[in-house]
């Protein structure tokens, strides 16, 4: 007998793990701690500990794409335009790290920081 599981359920499952892939990549890309780090502590005074931090944050979330894809699941509603191009990319570049977020957020946060 197999389990069902109900096309709603699956897709808030997804949505829910495309949302933590999407946050774990982009706390990897902004330095900050992941589980990663906890995995290997040993490792944080290493210069290239963030691009490995980076690729496997990247890894994980094509791996979710991947899978929503394979389900029918849209996954491009959690992610601007560009982001979502940058992921069917399947390719971490320069770009992807200098542009994964929006200007406006970026000019945003510039904007606040004159404030301060």
């Amino acid at each position: 007998m197999t389990n069902f599981v109900p096309a709603e359920e699956l897709k808030e499952y997804f949505a829910k793990k495309i949302y933590s892939a999407k946050i774990h990549f982009e706390r990897a890309l902004d330095c900050k701690h992941t589980e990663f780090d906890d995995l290997y502590p040993y490792m944080n005074e290493q210069p290239q500990f963030f691009w490995y931090k980076r690729y496997v944050a990247w890894s994980e979330l094509l791996t979710v794409v991947k899978m929503a894809d394979e389900l029918n699941i849209d996954w491009k509603a959690h992610f601007t335009e560009q982001q979502a191009v940058f992921v069917q990319g399947r390719v971490l570049q320069g770009k992807v790290l200098d542009n994964w977020y929006p200007e406006e957020s970026a000019h945003e946060e510039e904007y606040s920081q004159m404030e301060e």
